[in-house]
C-alpha cells in the first residue's frame, strides 16, 4: 500500500484536502479523531491523563473537559510534553492497527497536524503539505473560528513554522485560492502521481521512464529531496545498512543534470543487498532486474570486483536510482570520489557539463537514456579516471572509514579504498552532494544524471 502523510498548519485547508482524497478512494486516518478516541470515557488513555493532571480535567459525567485541559497545557511546554507523551503513543498504536487493516494496494492517507513536529515524515512514501500564506490563515481563523488576530498568531506560533513544513514536503498543495482550485490540484495529483505510485508499489514496478537525456538546470532543492529519500530508506531498512549517500550529478551543487536523484546504499556484502531487497521494494524502491555490476575501471579490471545491485523508485513524480554497493569495493569508492572531485574542481565540472551536452545532443530523440549512458563511458574511463586519481594523490582524499571493517564482493579490498583518516566532507551516511560514476552505461533503462 501507498502511505501518505498529510499535514498543514492551522487554517491551511488540510481538512478539505483530506476529504477530497477520501472521495477519490483513499483510506483516511484522522489523527485528531484518534486523539479524541483514545481518551474517551473509560479508556486507559483517559485514566493516564487524569493521573497526570488530576480529576479537575473531567466533566461531571466523567468525560475529558477539553477546554480545561487545553488551558492547562497551552503555553506551558512542560505540561504539553506530558500530555503528548500520553496521547501520541496511543494514537500511533491505533493508527498502525488501521493501516494494517487497510486492503492491499490501498492509498492510505494519515491526516496528522503535528507530523513535522513529531518527526514522522520518514514513515511515509510521501508527505503532502497543504500550504497557505500566514495572512490568509489569520483571516480564515478570524472569519470561521472567531479568533482575534493575536489568538490566531499565538496558535500559529505553537505549531511548526511554515518553513519547517515546506522543508518536509514532497508535495505542496497551494491553498491560497478557492476550494475548487485546491480540489482540482488534488485531482491532478491523484491521477498523475498517487494512483500510479500505488499500482507500481503493488506490482513491485519501477515507475516508467520514457524520456531521453534531458539536462535540467541545477536545482538547489535536489539535496533536500535526496535527504528525505535517505531518511525513508534508513527507517525502512535499519539492519544491514552501513550508510546511505547522495551521489550523482544532483549531489554536486551548481551542476546541470538529468532530474534523477542517485543514492548509494553501503552494505557489508551482496548477500545483505539481496536480503533487504523486499524491504526496499516496500519502501518504494523495487529492484532493477538484470543489473548486477558496474563497468570496470583500469585499476581494477576484474568484473568480479564491481558487483552491485540497482533499485529504482516506484514514484512517477520523483525518478531516483538506488545503487547498492559493498563498502570498500572499487565501485563504492569511485562513486564517492567522483562526487567529491567534481565538488572541489570547477574545471572538472565544466568539462563534465560539456561532455553531457555533447552526448545528449547525439541522443536528443531517444526515448531512454541507455545510449546516452553508454556513450559517456569512454569519458569516464579515459578522461575522468586519470584526472580524478591525480586529484586524490594531491589532496589525500579518503573514503569513509567504515570500509575498514568490511570486505568486498568476492575479492580482496583494494588497498586504497579504506583508511583511518576522516572521509571527505559529506561522504558518509546521509550526506547530500555528488555524481554517479562507475555505473555508467550498465544497462538499458538505467537513468544517468
Amino acid at each position: 500500500m501507498l502511505k501518505i502523510g498529510l499535514t498543514g498548519g492551522i487554517a491551511s485547508g488540510k481538512s478539505l484536502a483530506a476529504a477530497r482524497l477520501r472521495e477519490l478512494g483513499a483510506v483516511l486516518i484522522d489523527a485528531d479523531a484518534l486523539a479524541r478516541e483514545v481518551v474517551e470515557a473509560g479508556t486507559p488513555g483517559l485514566a493516564k491523563v487524569v493521573e497526570a493532571f488530576s480529576a479537575a480535567v473531567l466533566t461531571p459525567d466523567g468525560r475529558l473537559d477539553r477546554p480545561r485541559l487545553g488551558a492547562l497545557v497551552f503555553g506551558n511546554p512542560e505540561r504539553l510534553a506530558v500530555l503528548n507523551g500520553i496521547i501520541h503513543p496511543l494514537v500511533r498504536e491505533r493508527a498502525a492497527a488501521l493501516v494494517a487493516a487497510a486492503p492491499a494496494g490501498a492509498v492510505v492517507v494519515q491526516d496528522i497536524p503535528l507530523l513535522v513536529e513529531t518527526g514522522q515524515g520518514q514513515n511515509f512514501h510521501l508527505v503532502i503539505v497543504v500550504d497557505a500564506p500566514d495572512d490568509v490563515r489569520v483571516r480564515r481563523m478570524a472569519e470561521h473560528r472567531k479568533m482575534s488576530v493575536e489568538e490566531a498568531h499565538a496558535r500559529m506560533a505553537a505549531q511548526a513554522s511554515r518553513e519547517a513544513r515546506l522543508a518536509a514536503a514532497d508535495v505542496v498543495l497551494d491553498n491560497s485560492g478557492t476550494p475548487e482550485a485546491l480540489r482540482d490540484a488534488i485531482d491532478a495529483l491523484w491521477a498523475g502521481r498517487l494512483a500510479p505510485f500505488a499500482l507500481n508499489l503493488e506490482g513491485h514496478r519501477i515507475a516508467p521512464r520514457t524520456e531521453g537525456p534531458v539536462l535540467a538546470p541545477a536545482d538547489p532543492t535536489w539535496a533536500a529531496q535526496a535527504g528525505r529519500l535517505i531518511g525513508r530508506l534508513r527507517a525502512a531498512v535499519a539492519q544491514d545498512v552501513l550508510a546511505v549517500d547522495h551521489i550523482g550529478s544532483t549531489a554536486v551543487p551548481g551542476l546541470d543534470a538529468k532530474d534523477v536523484i542517485d543514492l548509494q546504499l553501503s552494505v557489508r556484502d551482496l548477500d545483505a543487498a539481496d536480503r533487504i531487497a523486499p524491504l526496499l521494494a516496500g519502501a518504494g524502491f523495487p529492484r532493477w532486474p538484470g543489473i548486477i555490476s558496474d563497468n570496470p575501471k583500469p585499476s581494477h579490471p576484474d568484473p568480479a570486483d564491481w558487483g552491485k545491485r540497482l533499485h529504482g523508485n516506484a514514484d512517477p513524480g520523483r525518478p531516483a536510482n538506488l545503487h547498492i554497493r559493498v563498502a570498500g569495493s572499487p565501485g563504492w569508492r569511485y562513486a564517492l570520489c567522483f562526487r567529491d572531485w567534481l565538488r572541489a574542481d570547477a574545471g572538472a565540472r565544466a568539462d563534465y557539463v560539456a561532455e553531457k551536452k555533447r552526448v545528449a545532443g547525439l541522443h536528443d530523440v531517444d526515448k531512454s537514456t541507455a545510449g546516452y549512458a553508454a556513450d559517456k563511458e569512454g569519458w569516464f574511463t579515459d578522461y575522468a579516471w586519470p584526472r580524478m586519481e591525480a586529484w586524490v594523490q594531491r589532496t589525500g582524499w579518503q573514503p569513509p572509514s567504515h570500509a575498514d571493517d568490511v570486505g568486498t564482493t568476492g575479492a580482496e579490498r583494494p588497498a586504497d579504498t579504506a583508511s583511518d583518516k576522516p572521509a571527505a566532507t559529506g561522504a558518509h551516511a546521509g550526506a547530500t552532494g555528488a555524481k554517479r560514476p562507475a555505473d555508467t552505461g550498465i544497462g538499458p533503462g538505467t537513468a544517468q544524471s
